[in-house]
C-alpha cells in the first residue's frame, strides 16, 4: 500500500467520523428543545397534535416531531373597547371596558379559534350590551362593581372552551350623551333644593320643639317655686296656728299688730315724698305689739 492510498483511506475515515458527528450533534439540537418559562410549546407530529411542553428542557423525535405553535401564557390585556348600549329605562349610553387574560390550554386556543382577541373583544361587547340592558341607568352607575363581577363570570362560561382565563374585566367609563346629562343636572339641582328646604323644615321645627321645651321647663320651675312658697305659707300658717293655740287670743293680736308694723314700714320706704295717715287703731296696735314685745323680752 502506498502511501497515496493510505491518505485517501484516513482522508475517508475521518470524513465518515465528522459526518457521523455532524448528524449527531444535529439530532441534538432537533431533540433537544429548551421551553422559556413565559412559553408553551404545541408539538405536531405529521399534522397532527402530539403534545404541548412545559417550560424547561424537552426532548421530541427530530424531523417527526416539530414545534407548530409558540404560545406566550403571559396575561394580555385587549385594547380598550367602547360599545354602545340601551339601559332598561331606554338611555344610551357608551362603555368602556378592557378585559384582561391568559391562555392555560394552549392546544384549544390554537386549534378551536382563530383570532383570540378579536373573539374575546365581540364576546365582552355582547355581554356587555345584553346585561345593561338588564339595568337601569341608576343601577348602572351604582352597582359597577356587580356588573363588572357579572360581565367577568359570563365571559368565562363564554370562552372556556378556548383554553382561555380571563383574570380580570373592567368597566372604564359610562359615558352619556349631552342630552341626558343635562336633565340629571337638573335632576340633581332639583334633589339638592328639596333636600335644603327639608333641612330648612326641620330646622324650624326642631327651633319650635326647644321653645316649647323651654317654656315646659320654665313653666314646671315655676310651679314648683309656687309649691315651695305655699309649703312655706302652710308650714307658717301651722305654726301661727299652733302658736294661737297655745297662747290664745293673745299671739293672735301680736302677729296682727306685727303685719301692721311690717306695711307703713313699706310705705314708709318708697321713695320720693309721701304722706302717711295713720289712723288711731294703727297707734293702739303699735302700743300693743310694743307691749306684747316689752311682756316676752321680760
Amino acid at each position: 500500500m502506498d502511501i497515496e492510498t493510505l491518505i485517501v483511506s484516513l482522508i475517508e475515515s475521518s470524513l465518515v467520523f465528522l459526518l457521523l458527528a455532524a448528524l449527531f450533534i444535529v439530532l441534538i439540537v432537533k431533540a433537544v428543545k429548551i421551553v422559556p418559562q413565559s412559553e408553551k410549546y404545541v408539538i405536531e407530529r405529521f399534522g397532527r397534535l402530539r403534545s404541548v411542553l412545559g417550560p424547561g428542557i424537552n426532548l421530541i423525535v427530530p424531523f417527526i416531531d416539530r414545534v407548530a405553535h409558540e404560545i406566550s401564557i403571559l396575561e394580555r390585556q385587549l385594547p380598550n373597547a367602547s360599545q354602545d348600549a340601551i339601559t332598561k329605562d331606554n338611555v344610551l349610553v357608551q362603555v368602556e371596558t378592557s378585559v384582561f387574560y391568559r391562555i392555560t390550554e394552549p392546544e384549544r386556543t390554537v386549534y378551536r379559534i382563530r383570532d383570540v382577541d378579536a373573539a374575546i373583544a365581540t364576546t365582552v361587547a355582547g355581554i356587555v350590551r345584553a346585561e345593561i340592558g338588564k339595568m337601569d341607568l341608576d343601577d348602572v352607575q351604582a352597582n359597577r362593581a356587580q356588573l363588572i363581577t357579572t360581565i367577568k363570570a359570563s365571559v368565562e362560561d363564554a370562552v372556556d372552551d378556548w383554553g382561555i382565563e380571563v383574570t380580570r374585566a373592567e368597566i372604564l367609563d359610562v359615558n352619556l350623551d349631552q342630552a341626558t346629562r343635562d336633565a340629571m343636572l337638573q335632576q340633581l339641582n332639583a334633589e339638592r333644593a328639596r333636600r335644603a328646604e327639608v333641612t330648612k323644615a326641620e330646622g324650624a321645627k326642631r327651633a319650635v320643639e326647644l321653645a316649647a321645651d323651654a317654656e315646659l321647663y320654665a313653666s314646671e320651675q315655676t310651679a314648683k317655686a309656687r309649691r315651695i312658697l305655699a309649703d312655706a305659707e302652710a308650714y307658717a300658717t301651722q305654726v301661727v296656728a299652733q302658736a294661737i293655740n297655745e297662747n290664745g287670743l293673745e299671739a293672735a293680736q301680736y302677729q296682727i299688730a306685727l303685719k301692721q308694723v311690717e306695711s307703713l314700714n313699706a310705705l314708709g320706704g318708697g321713695e320720693g315724698k309721701q304722706t302717711i295717715v295713720v289712723p288711731t287703731q294703727a297707734i293702739d296696735a303699735f302700743g300693743d305689739a310694743f307691749k306684747m314685745l316689752k311682756g316676752r323680752g321680760t
